[in-house]
């Protein structure tokens, strides 16, 4: 009886092998700049044609190869970067398995050229379907290049899931996109059908994304920085206005490795999740730096997954420092110091004074019509309840914050405050602001020991069911801290003896049982902060103003006085904005006055 297990040919384990690592054209792109990175290039440049069918060419100026290195290069699990099981947990290249090489080779026609630095002449190696055909000497600059043609020739089956020319090419982008960002130091050059897609010079990080990613983008990005616990954070954050609604834009790195890592993404997602509504995602330059031996990339064919030795301790220092970065609210301060630092007003600054008089001249006298049952505009500003006795000294002009320096031109349909700022109109929501002026409040209170309850004068009884009696017994502490007194009476039965101050009044009971059902939640895919955090926002929303709330001057006032010392000022608890801005090249649009 014949045996039934052999061992496979060298040419079907490599093709085995190119289909972990070759997924696409892209992927050939990625494993070749790889190496060349970490051959210590300054320049790349990325030649594709029929989006990588046909051709794909990488040249970069590093260290080169001798013959016999890039002879070697070409066989399965031959590389420079390891020798020992220690190398593993101690990597600093992007590349160190030895297959990417030898499994593009394996499924394509490939030429291997490379000149060692202070060598007179260079080594060309080519090989069809993994086995080589020729070897040569051949003049060329100091550095690599490598020419694949014919991707997939062999392998036909996997030819045929190839998606268009123009799918494959925007794929490469991306992942050059990826790698450019990560050094900006390096030039890159990527050319598609002889076009230049795109040339990055060498530069700051900065300048590197906005040659990559856009101008109108990188001025709304800020800096971040911070190093706690062996774990050095940097990079760029943007602002909320300039969401996603995919994750595409989310460039992480460890140690100079792009990945797609859930707790990274989770922590990122965590620090924004003041600013966005569901199913929107930051755009993020986030470079982590974390020792080799603390991180574990060999876990992924791609290496885009990665394991943490302390992965609580990494997500708390990733979150902590794009909590940091976006808590000012940078994107306002900005505004106000460039506004701050301008030269001296304009003669255009006396026109724009004078509309602002117009403007509230007419909100003074106008009258809405009879049969509409509301305004259009609350009560003008002017009726508001006099001021008491003691005034406080107003702030100087330097000293105010960004909401308080806007001049307030009335009330919209009793829920939006129209503001001018210079010559933009800004609109601002005010149950939005209120809302996250008593989220922070809240927050605040909790973190220093609990929210202010208020005791019932006559408690309410509840029944739960069992699921949400053990949950009410086992977080008791929690919905004290919270506002929330319960007592058991026995069975399934609770007296409710107080709630949450601000709460109180309201629908107390229907939100107790939405915080029992959020406790219950914890352990599956969700910890004991983030319910608090949303069971506070629920008590922030049914606490403040609702809409068609006329507001005073001095409401207004206080309002943007608490908005100024808020964090995250520009969005409600639920990521929703508190503020629209109108510039004047924008209302003359409306008017067709441009």
């Amino acid at each position: 009886m014949s045996p039934r297990i052999r061992i496979l040919p060298e040419n079907l384990t490599n093709k085995i092998a190119a289909g972990e690592v070759v997924e696409r054209p892209a992927s050939v792109v990625k494993e070749l700049v790889e190496n060349a990175l970490d051959a210590g290039c300054s320049e790349i440049i990325v030649e594709i044609e029929a989006g990588g069918r046909g051709l794909i060419r990488v040249t970069d100026d590093g260290i080169g190869m001798s013959r016999d290195d890039a002879l070697l290069a070409i066989e399965r699990h031959a590389t420079s970067k390891i020798a020992t099981d220690d190398d593993l947990f101690a990597l600093s290249t992007l590349g160190f398995r030895g297959e990417a090489l030898p499994s593009i080779a394996s499924v394509s026609r490939f030429t291997l050229a490379s000149r060692e630095r202070g060598a007179i002449e260079g080594a060309e190696i080519y090989a069809e379907g993994g086995r080589i055909k020729e070897v040569k000497a051949c003049g060329m600059a100091e550095g690599t290049m490598v020419t694949v043609r014919n991707l997939f020739f062999n392998t036909p089956a996997r030819l045929k899931f190839m998606k268009s020319a123009e799918t494959e090419a925007g794929h490469v982008g991306d992942f050059l996109t990826r790698l450019a960002v990560s050094r900006p130091e390096v030039r890159f050059t990527y050319l598609n059908d002889g076009r230049t897609v795109f040339r990055a010079l060498s530069g700051t990080l900065a300048e590197r994304v906005a040659t990559l990613l856009g101008r109108s983008l990188a001025s709304a990005l800020y800096p971040l920085e911070l190093a706690a616990e062996g774990i050095a954070v940097r990079g760029l954050v943007a602002s909320p206005d300039t969401s996603r609604s995919a994750a595409s834009h989310l460039y992480t790195y460890i140690n100079g490795r792009f990945i797609r890592d859930r707790v990274v993404q989770h922590a990122v997602m965590q620090a924004y999740r003041n600013f966005l509504e569901r199913g929107r995602y930051p755009v993020v330059v986030l470079f982590i730096e974390v020792p080799p031996g603390e991180v574990d990339v060999n876990v992924h064919p791609t290496k885009h997954e990665v394991r943490f030795r302390h992965q609580s301790i990494v997500h708390d220092v990733i979150e902590g420092a794009v909590s940091e970065a976006l808590r000012p609210t940078p994107w306002l301060r900005q505004r106000q110091t460039t506004a701050a630092a301008a030269p001296p007003p304009r003669r255009e600054s006396a026109p724009a004074a004078e509309r602002v008089a117009e403007v509230r001249e007419l909100l003074v006298s106008y009258r809405p019509a009879p049969a509409p049952s509301r305004p259009l505009f609350s009560p003008p500003l002017q009726e508001a309840s006099p001021l008491p006795a003691v005034e406080e000294k107003p702030k100087p002009p330097a000293e105010l914050g960004y909401f308080s320096s806007l001049s307030v031109i009335g009330q919209y349909n009793a829920s939006y405050i129209l503001c001018q700022d210079g010559a933009d109109l800004v609109i601002i929501d005010q149950h939005a602001a209120h809302e996250r002026v008593a989220f922070e409040r809240l927050k605040a209170r909790y973190r220093a020991g609990g929210v202010e309850g208020q005791g019932l004068l006559f408690p309410e009884t509840l029944e739960l069911s069992h699921r949400e009696a053990a949950v009410a017994r086992e977080r008791r502490d929690e919905l004290h801290r919270i506002g929330f007194e319960l007592e058991d009476f026995g069975g399934t039965t609770w007296v409710v003896k107080g709630v949450p101050r601000l709460l109180a009044g309201r629908d107390c009971l229907r939100i107790l049982r939405d915080t029992l059902e959020e406790f219950q939640s914890i352990g599956t895919s969700r910890t004991v902060a983030d319910v608090v955090e949303e069971l506070l926002t629920r008590i922030a929303c049914h606490s403040v103003v609702r809409g068609e709330h006329p507001l005073t001057a001095r409401e207004i006032d206080a309002l943007f006085t608490q908005m100024d010392s808020t964090d995250f000022s520009t969005n409600c608890p639920h990521g929703r904005p508190v503020l629209q801005r109108l510039s004047l090249a924008d209302v003359e649009r409306m008017f067709k006055r441009t």
